[in-house]
């Protein structure tokens, strides 16, 4: 059997959504035992964030949203009702055998519980807790609920995302997915690791507090930096780029095409190919300083020169002299392509309902412990009673006698 990276890593998951399961996702998917605990009854707030919903046999609507899908296999479910003493005294015990904890509450809301880092640090003193909040553990925002599409405007995403301003249907625009809660999630993912590894030399656990405005301000990145040395506050460009001209969506004959010029060598294939060659030795545009500056009269020139030829002539024209460009694919398009399908981006895993699921596969690439996993996404509390026989030894008549308690 493929050893996995982090097959002697345990993680106890009470993050639910996006941004934290987003990171369980990955560590179940290179090899953690992973055991996310639902509230009973309902679970994972994503469990009814549907349609769509998985089909059965039969074509029939499954109970499991595709939403909750895309960010759960590999993990095992146990239903535990933490408001209560009993449910309380679980989660600690588990906690007692994890590595890894991982919560998405509001700020102080588990200390209530004495499942905050300070009480499980109590127990398990190598532990490596990791907080997801909107704003952080500090500051004046930090009790404030903090949620993906909010913090794409308030942490800048959204003012330099859209449309210019002065061009028809101009205006701030979000990102078509959660790109702020993936992004926390991929940087807790790395947190994480650095926390164990850190644990793994020095036999102390930690504190791991992430924030999604955190995480949206420093994923700013260029337009970030532009800002910070310049003063002046970057604008949206809609598909064009505020420091390379062209790098672009243009209109094609039957179609559209993203051409994505980076240095002047590349522009000038891009023109010469056009049939304007005039455009690659032009005293106003001949370098990408002079394009960016002098950008509002030669783009329509260029729009111009690419309406004259079909989507499909100009990209098997500017790949043959190595100039960068692509369609722009729906996802039926995607998942048809044939790097796409070379690459098996699409994987199908057995499912207790479902029969068979489709799910998109982890892009990480690893040639010793591959990042990947044939447990699909659980079906509510499916693992609660392996996990208490298992990793707690609870005796079948003391599962039974916490259920009936409706503790789990």
């Amino acid at each position: 059997m493929t050893p996995k990276a982090l097959g002697h890593i345990r993680v106890l998951d009470l993050s639910r959504v996006l941004a934290g399961p987003w990171c369980s996702q990955n560590l179940a998917d290179l090899g953690a035992d992973v055991i996310k605990i639902e509230r009973p009854g309902s679970g994972d707030d994503t469990r009814a964030w549907g349609p769509p919903y998985a089909k059965d046999a039969s074509g029939a609507d499954t109970t499991e949203a595709a939403y909750y899908l895309s960010a759960n296999r590999g993990k095992r479910s146990v239903t535990c009702d933490i408001s209560k003493p009993e449910g309380q005294a679980l989660i600690r015990e588990l906690a007692r055998h994890a590595d890894v904890v991982l919560e998405n509450y509001k700020v102080g809301q588990l200390k209530k519980y004495g499942l905050d880092y300070e009480s499980l640090k109590a127990v398990k003193p190598d532990l490596v807790y990791c907080s997801v909040t909107g704003f952080g553990q500090d500051g004046p925002y930090a009790h404030r609920a903090g949620y993906d599409f909010l913090i794409q405007g308030m942490g800048g995403l959204m003012s330099v995302t859209g449309e210019r301003d002065d061009l028809p249907g101009g205006g701030p625009q979000k990102a078509g997915v959660a790109l702020t809660d993936l992004m926390t999630g991929m940087y807790s993912t790395i947190a994480i690791l650095a926390a164990l590894t850190h644990r793994d030399r020095t036999g102390e656990g930690q504190y791991i507090d992430m924030a999604l405005l955190d995480v949206q301000v420093a994923m700013l990145a260029n337009m970030g930096s532009n800002y910070l040395n310049s003063g002046k506050a970057p604008k949206r460009w809609g598909n064009a780029h505020a420091n390379i001209v062209p790098y672009q969506t243009f209109a094609c004959a039957d179609g559209y095409i993203i051409v994505a010029t980076g240095n002047d060598g590349q522009y000038q294939k891009f023109v010469e190919v056009g049939g304007r060659p005039d455009l690659a030795t032009h005293e106003r545009y001949a370098t990408n300083p002079l394009r960016v500056k002098n950008r509002d009269e030669l783009v329509p020139i260029l729009a111009e020169m690419v309406k004259s030829q079909p989507r499909d002539w100009w990209i098997e024209q500017l790949e043959a002299v190595g100039v960068p460009c692509g369609p722009i694919n729906d996802l039926h398009d995607v998942f048809k392509n044939p790097q796409v399908q070379a690459r098996g981006m699409m994987i199908e895993t057995a499912h207790p309902t479902a029969g068979k699921v489709k799910l998109v596969r982890n892009p990480m690439r690893l040639s010793a412990s591959p990042a990947e996993t044939d447990m699909p996404p659980p079906l509510l509390g499916q693992h609660t009673d392996q996990v208490l026989r298992e990793v707690l030894g609870r005796s079948e008549e003391e599962i039974a006698a916490l259920r009936t308690k409706g503790i789990l």
